[in-house]
């Protein structure tokens, strides 16, 4: 891009942040939900996610629950009692607090010496395909931990937030630490497991999974503000219909729009989903240089204006 069209495109970026403009788009639905129910044989027989987990972490450590399906049948049960009374514990067919305490043995990090704090400003950035998650301090790599990730039904959200809530108090499928990020259309955060086997895997609805160990480490590092940047294959827009976006929309598909934006130059905001001023200059500067309508609309003939 010539420099003239850049000072264009920053005066008409400024230009919009000082003028009335689109109105927020409502969340739309939640994001990561981690379940902590009590698991058991019930009639009709539970089913989700947090049974699956359940079954593969059995099969994991050598007690066969049956069809990895998710539904909590008597050969789970079965399954669940012996590894209860192999671990001296009562052979409920539960999962109270210590079944999972007992489940998680041999998943947990190693204890190490008392960390030391980050001196400098701290951001943080999450690899979806490496699956971790990095402190940087003053810009230098300080410390990395792995992290599970959402699944390919809940993906975990691309772009950069921030930290707009902690808490010591989650409990539960969350662990010991929350670190709640700014996502526009869910609930979605940073936070500790019970299920530590599942550090690593593509296992959350949406959240990043840390050993709790690691969670407790790092949280009295992170203030509330702190800058998270996740990382992934956000050149691939979803494969799901792509539906159109207009000025107040927010969603995962608002994050790539505004990183192919961004790439192609004619953005100069932060890929944080929601479309608002800047986002609006982009589009129809995009749009114009393309012989479309400047109306702010992405359609399909936006989409492949932008390569998708």
């Amino acid at each position: 891009m010539q420099p003239k069209i850049s000072c264009l495109l920053v005066l008409m970026q400024f230009f919009f942040l000082i003028c009335p403009g689109f109105a927020a788009e409502p969340f739309r639905h939640c994001g990561c939900h981690e379940i902590n129910r009590t698991l058991e044989l019930k009639e009709p027989c539970l089913n989700g996610k947090d049974v699956r987990e359940l079954q593969e972490r059995l099969l994991e450590l050598g007690y066969s629950p049956g069809p990895l399906d998710g539904f909590f049948g008597p050969l789970t049960e079965k399954a669940l009692k012996a590894f209860q009374t192999a671990n001296n514990l009562p052979a409920t067919g539960r999962t109270d607090n210590l079944t999972w305490e007992a489940l998680a043995k041999g998943a947990l990090p190693v204890v190490n010496e008392k960390a030391t704090k980050p001196t400098g400003k701290v951001e943080l950035a999450i690899d979806l395909e490496k699956r971790t998650l990095t402190i940087f301090s003053d810009g230098e790599a300080f410390k990395t931990y792995p992290v599970a990730i959402g699944t390919s039904a809940d993906p975990s959200p691309v772009g950069t937030w921030r930290i707009v809530h902690k808490s010591t108090d989650w409990g539960g499928g969350f662990g010991t630490r929350w670190l709640g990020l700014n996502v526009p259309w869910g609930i979605y955060g940073i936070h500790g497991t019970n299920k530590p086997w599942s550090i690593g895997q593509a296992a959350s609805h949406g959240c990043f999974r840390m050993h709790n160990r690691h969670v407790e480490e790092m949280f009295p590092w992170i203030p509330v503000g702190t800058k998270v940047v996740v990382i992934g294959k956000e050149k691939t827009m979803p494969a799901r219909k792509k539906r159109i976006i207009r000025p107040g929309s927010s969603g995962q598909d608002v994050a790539f729009v505004q990183l192919r934006l961004r790439e192609m130059g004619f953005y100069l905001g932060l890929p944080d989903a929601r479309y608002g001023y800047m986002t609006g200059i982009g589009i129809n500067y995009l749009k114009t240089l393309h012989g479309l309508s400047p109306d702010g609309i992405v359609n399909e003939e936006t989409y492949r204006a932008l390569g998708y």
